[in-house]
């Protein structure tokens, strides 16, 4: 068979197949797929000049999070093999902490958890943990990680006010340089929220504080 080269996007609504021939049998083997619906299933080995973008599963905070000034949010849920690593990398700037066991966000804002876990993006989380890479400042530096069943947490609200509330860490004023770890046997289960919330009382807007969430699963 001929090669054929085509001048602009080649299209077909069922997907594409690479396939082998079996010169004794005729048999025909899918070696690389891409159905219908763009999922590919690749028989080879993959080579990639540039920058490799897995931008399928990313995790996504609430606008309490998300809209606060100079406040830095990315996060990314990808499986390799049968672990799944979830990443937050969070700047607490622009955000505001208030009395003990409220929840961390823009002042007064609804929507102020930082992700949710779901099986088919984070699988089931078997442990995590936190690095703190600069000192939480202008806020309350005793931050601990709660869960909780809705997405609404507001800013100033106690995180006791949610349903099935379950504190993850509580590890007491984060410092530059330190590595928490979850609570032993605590865990974020499927579909729930994920929240930043004040261990002390400290009434203020956060200036510096940079943390880097990290949480790792399986196919349970």
């Amino acid at each position: 068979m001929a090669n054929t080269t085509f001048n602009g996007p080649v299209r077909a609504e069922g997907g594409f197949k690479q396939i082998s021939k079996n010169a004794s049998t005729g048999a025909i083997t899918d070696n690389t797929t891409i159905d219908s619906s763009g999922n590919i299933v690749a028989g080879g080995t993959a080579t990639f000049a540039g920058i490799v973008d897995l931008n399928g599963n990313t995790m996504s905070a609430g606008t309490g999070i998300t809209t606060g000034t100079g406040t830095v949010y990315a996060g990314s849920a990808v499986k390799v093999g049968g672990v799944y690593s979830t990443s937050i990398l969070i700047d607490l700037t622009g955000l505001a902490s208030s009395g003990s066991g409220d929840i961390i966000g823009k002042a007064a804002t609804a929507n102020s958890h930082v992700g949710q876990i779901t099986a088919a993006n984070n699988g089931t989380i078997l442990t995590g943990q936190w690095s703190v890479y600069e000192t939480p400042a202008g806020g309350d530096p005793d931050i601990d990680f709660w869960y909780a069943d809705e997405a609404t947490g507001t800013e100033d609200a106690a995180i006791t006010g949610l349903t099935n509330q379950t504190q993850l860490m509580n590890n007491g004023d984060l410092t530059a340089a330190s590595i928490d770890y979850f609570t032993a046997g605590a865990v974020p289960a499927a579909d729930k929220y994920l929240y930043l919330v004040t261990g002390a009382a400290t009434d203020g807007n956060y200036s510096a504080g940079r943390l880097l969430i990290e949480m790792w699963g399986y196919d349970a």
